[in-house]
């Protein structure tokens, strides 16, 4: 009898064909946690970004509470909750949106404490968001051109004098159009951007955050509204984006996505982290299948209540 755990958290059935474009796309961290206890906290051979202490708190709702963890580098990490589990808010500290109470963050081994999210950028660490953000009267090239580190026309003394950043913008130019070739996104690029539809933001939005050539790409819920066609295109791309070394942090809730493309899951509940390991130890983790169905959700439901000896409730 099939466990009702693997039905909910693990099924690969409908997943419309997901697995069949992972030989498209090398995994340099093929089997680097194979021998990685599926542990809380455990070290990671070679972290690029570091959590510990980490905590944010709403009056008296505590929203993030992490002790400690370690994302690898090169890898694809997926962080996974139920709903309310604290995921965007810990990308928001993580990446600078929001300031934690209290705790400390590293990347590549230094303090990012107190960083802005724009410094952070500059550093290697680029996110995107839940609702997709595009300044809709501006074409999609321009949009991407925007993403781009080091564009002397940004400043307004240089601005003045086209020579001091012309050469620049050509070439930010011929990056951008690069990575819409690549997101074959080539036909929208003259297109104004609040023409696009909410799959092709997704795209424009995950091709964006590559103009700042980025080490770790964070991604929050990059499939979440988009048709079926589009979401086997992103995963191509995130799978892409760990063939050229980079590191991948995803927030996702469909488990079918979760198992075809990340190397190692991270489990919040409650604002804090209960779970670690690679998917299929996952998918089969009680404390995991609780958070997500309640720890009684393999019980009959009982409306006796013999513990109050017939006293009816105060």
């Amino acid at each position: 009898m099939t466990d009702k755990s693997e039905i909910v958290l693990g099924s690969t059935a409908g997943g419309g064909g997901a697995g069949s474009a992972e030989m498209e796309h090398e995994n340099p961290v093929a089997g680097l946690f194979d021998d990685i206890p599926g542990e809380v906290s455990v070290p990671k051979p070679d972290p690029i970004l570091t959590a510990k202490g980490v905590r944010r708190t709403f009056g008296g709702l505590v929203a993030v509470d992490v002790d400690h963890v370690e994302i690898q580098r090169g890898a694809i990490t997926a962080l996974i909750g139920p709903n309310g589990a604290g995921k965007t808010t810990f990308f928001n500290l993580l990446t600078g949106f929001d300031a934690p109470d209290g705790g400390h963050v590293e990347l590549n081994g230094k303090s990012i404490d107190g960083v802005a999210s724009h410094k952070l950028a500059a550093r290697g660490m680029v996110r995107t968001f839940q609702l997709t953000k595009a300044l809709s009267k501006l074409t999609v090239l321009e949009n991407m051109m925007l993403g781009a580190k080091g564009q002397g026309g940004e400043s307004f003394l240089k601005a003045l004098v086209p020579p001091l950043w012309s050469k620049r913008e050509k070439e930010v130019e011929e990056q951008a159009r690069g990575l819409l070739d690549r997101f074959n996104l080539t036909h929208m690029s003259d297109e104004f951007a609040g023409t696009m539809s909410g799959g092709q933001r997704k795209l424009v939005e995950m091709a964006r955050a590559l103009m700042t050539d980025p080490e770790i790409v964070m991604l929050d819920e990059p499939m979440a509204g988009v048709n079926p066609a589009l979401t086997q295109s992103l995963l191509g791309h995130v799978k892409q984006l760990r063939a050229e070394g980079r590191s991948v942090i995803f927030v996702e809730h469909d488990m079918d996505v979760v198992r075809d493309i990340s190397d190692w899951v991270v489990v919040m509940a409650e604002g804090r982290i209960i779970a670690e390991g690679t998917p299929d130890s996952i998918a089969q983790n009680k404390a995991v299948v609780d958070a997500y169905l309640g720890s009684h959700h393999d019980e009959e439901l009982d409306f006796s209540d013999e513990s109050n000896d017939g006293k009816a409730d105060a």
